[in-house]
């Protein structure tokens, strides 16, 4: 990637839905133009229905656009295959979900670990190692043999944002990453996120309905009938 080039783009993206009954378009988005900087945070927000969740997915390669491109590090992900899109996915961009799927039978270790499974760490006590370290960072250090049953919601979102950032993403992606949080560890989730985004120089971009959590962005972009702009309070 070129020193001065965004780290991510979406150019003309869209995204439609034709019913298979009526033969009616639905349209989601709508000729969206974003580019966003290493180290840059940024947040969604919309109403409900509006398209957020489906533009974050298109962003992490879960989707496909209808029209335009994404381009990640200058690379057109509408040019890979799914076996591509699955190693951009794994070794570039970490996601974060409001419901943290870990695995109610593994520690926070081996659920830390499963990303890295099909990684070419030079060794598993290598990818132990830095699991342990940012665990240890994240105020986990203790809980390394607990299962997900045994921790406060808090503490499984924190697992969850391990996870993600286990492989060294560039693109750090969180869909309504406090929803389900309580006040208190919502905001040290928002605080984490935040201090993870500046250390590393993670590209972070939150879907929210938090305005709280917004706030703390950098950016802040209104996702309305299909199309992004500039949020006004």
């Amino acid at each position: 990637m070129d020193k001065g080039q965004p780290l991510l783009q979406l150019i003309g993206v869209s995204k439609h839905y034709d019913s298979v009954q009526s033969g009616e378009r639905l349209e989601i988005l709508k000729d969206i133009n974003l580019q966003v900087a290493p180290g840059e945070s940024l947040a969604i927000v919309g109403p409900s229905g509006s398209g957020k969740s489906t533009l974050l997915n298109i962003i992490g390669t879960l989707d496909r656009p209808s029209e335009g491109k994404v381009l990640l590090s200058g690379e057109d992900l509408s040019k890979l295959g799914e076996t591509q899109l699955a190693a951009v996915r794994n070794r570039q961009i970490g996601f974060i979900f409001q419901a943290h799927h870990l695995l109610p039978h593994c520690t926070v270790l081996e659920n830390v670990l499963v990303p890295t499974l099909p990684n070419k760490y030079r060794s598993k006590e290598e990818a132990v190692q830095k699991a342990r370290k940012i665990l240890e960072h994240v105020g986990l250090g203790n809980r390394l043999e607990h299962r997900p049953c045994q921790l406060s919601g808090g503490e499984r979102q924190r697992v969850a944002v391990v996870r993600a950032l286990i492989n060294s993403p560039k693109l750090l992606l969180a869909d309504e990453p406090t929803g389900s949080l309580d006040a208190a560890s919502a905001l040290s989730l928002g605080q984490l996120l935040l201090e993870l985004n500046r250390e590393q120089n993670l590209a972070l971009i939150v879907v929210t309905h938090s305005p709280d959590l917004a706030q703390k962005m950098g950016t802040v972009l209104e996702l309305k009938q299909g199309r992004l702009g500039q949020f006004v309070a």
